[in-house]
């Protein structure tokens, strides 16, 4: 039996360290790779964001957004528009998310780019704040989610909680604060503020309210931060206090993990991006899958079933068996095996449409298809078993936990990825003007230059 939280254990003054270390956060002090990942998760960040701002949410979001009204200071990317810091965020950051194509955090079990970029973007071209402010107040946000997200334990997803929208909310706001030159003090009260407002729910998977999680959580931090700087009350200690953020939201609270090697251990550097535009559940599969069909024995007209063994947490995450629309079958194992073994571009934006969830050669392939769980698994791992009739089998293990070694590399393909989604949206010299502008970002006087070759004619 899982034992309930024991507040006797809890790590004194959490909320306060964390609040310190994201206050005190400077650019002189991150680590190259530090430096060179934030850059990446912005590069890659704009990309999706400018190809979500094409999802009829983003357009829903935006008519809402025109029909309130606000005092214009921050871009919305795709659209022109300038709306409040807070709207713009809204925005920005349910875009970031639309398409499912943006970077996770395995602490967070969540998307940490989509809910903090944002929120980096308004308030950086309000405030003027220079490119090394913003790669510090970035980083800060994604290493006070990741370690939020850490200390809540996988309970606190498996209880039914988007940690896009919750944990999203702590990094957020801890963005914000650091662009705003929240002393440590009111940055405590900042994530006060911003844990009474977290919220998003797992049921959501496959509709527009998934990626409104991102969104809100981006919105949630800059209006916890501006609370919290005109002195709104609320409480210090929300992390770790009696009736708090973990105490109401998890099973299996461990303060400790919030704080073990702060400042020193840099979870940023843990960041993995998407190549394939579908649920990361599901790329260790695709990735299985490629390696299968360059095996000399594959023949996809003699595929007669293929098995897949997931971990357990993987079948309530992107498991829908019958996808109908281009958002669910983001979220589909078989469909998405059915896309690889028929050679379509999992890369592709177009692969997951309306239309193709009805596509007949895709529906047979998808209906080959079988879905076991396994409690060996990691959860981001599968083992995939393509049988070419009764005496042909191959196998392979596909796994996306192991860290990435080579972030050179990982930039290259970032940049293409990018280059891919943006180019037909602004052309080829003002993608070029962007992808210059934030790979020297620390030298850019703010978030104007790359902003605007955001535009789309």
């Amino acid at each position: 039996m899982q034992r309930a939280v024991n507040t006797a254990e809890i790590a004194e003054d959490l909320t306060k360290n964390l609040a310190i270390f994201s206050s005190n956060l400077k650019y002189q002090n991150l680590p190259g790779n530090v430096v060179l990942v934030a850059k990446q998760c912005v590069l890659d960040g704009l990309g999706v964001t400018l190809a979500g701002s094409r999802d009829p949410l983003a357009a829903k979001l935006i008519s809402f957004a025109r029909a309130e009204g606000s005092y214009p200071q921050s871009t919305v990317l795709g659209f022109g528009d300038r709306l409040s810091p807070s709207q713009a965020a809204l925005v920005n950051g349910s875009a970031a998310q639309a398409l499912d194509y943006d970077d996770i955090l395995r602490p967070i079990l969540g998307h940490p780019t989509a809910a903090i970029l944002p929120v980096a973007l308004a308030l950086g071209e309000k405030l003027g704040v220079g490119g090394k402010g913003i790669i510090a107040a970035f980083v800060a946000g994604v290493e006070v989610a990741a370690r939020v997200g850490s200390m809540m334990g996988e309970k606190h997803y498996e209880k039914g909680w988007h940690a896009t929208g919750t944990v999203g909310t702590f990094g957020a706001a801890a963005t914000a604060a650091h662009m705003m030159q929240l002393d440590a003090e009111t940055t405590a009260q900042c994530f006060g503020i911003a844990a009474t407002q977290a919220a998003g729910l797992r049921s959501m998977i496959g509709t527009e309210c998934k990626p409104l999680h991102a969104g809100k959580a981006a919105m949630n931090g800059i209006v916890a931060a501006e609370l919290a700087s005109r002195s709104f009350t609320t409480r210090s200690d929300v992390l770790e206090c009696r009736l708090g953020f973990a105490d109401t939201q998890t099973d299996s609270f461990k303060p400790n993990q919030a704080l073990e090697g702060l400042g020193e251990l840099f979870h940023t550097l843990d960041v993995k991006f998407k190549y394939h535009a579908s649920c990361f559940g599901t790329h260790a599969m695709l990735d299985a899958l490629s390696i299968i069909k360059s095996n000399p024995a594959y023949n996809q007209e003699k595929v007669e079933r293929i098995e897949l063994r997931v971990p357990i947490s993987s079948l309530d995450v992107c498991n829908i068996l019958e996808p109908v629309t281009g958002h669910e079958s983001k979220f589909s194992f078989r469909f998405n095996a059915a896309l690889s073994l028929l050679n379509e571009e999992t890369s592709s934006l177009q692969s997951y449409s309306d239309e193709m969830t009805q596509r007949a050669d895709i529906i047979a392939m998808r209906d080959k298809v079988s879905v076991t769980s396994a409690k060996n698994l990691d959860r981001y791992a599968t083992d995939v078993f393509v049988y070419l009739g009764e005496k042909t089998v191959i196998t392979e293990h596909g796994d996306m936990g192991p860290p990435v070694e080579d972030f050179g590399t990982q930039g290259e393909k970032l940049e293409g990825k990018f280059r891919a989604l943006a180019e037909p949206l602004i052309g080829h010299s003002n993608t070029n003007h962007v992808v210059d502008s934030i790979w020297s970002l620390e030298c850019q006087p703010g978030v104007g230059p790359a902003l605007s070759g955001l535009a789309i004619a």
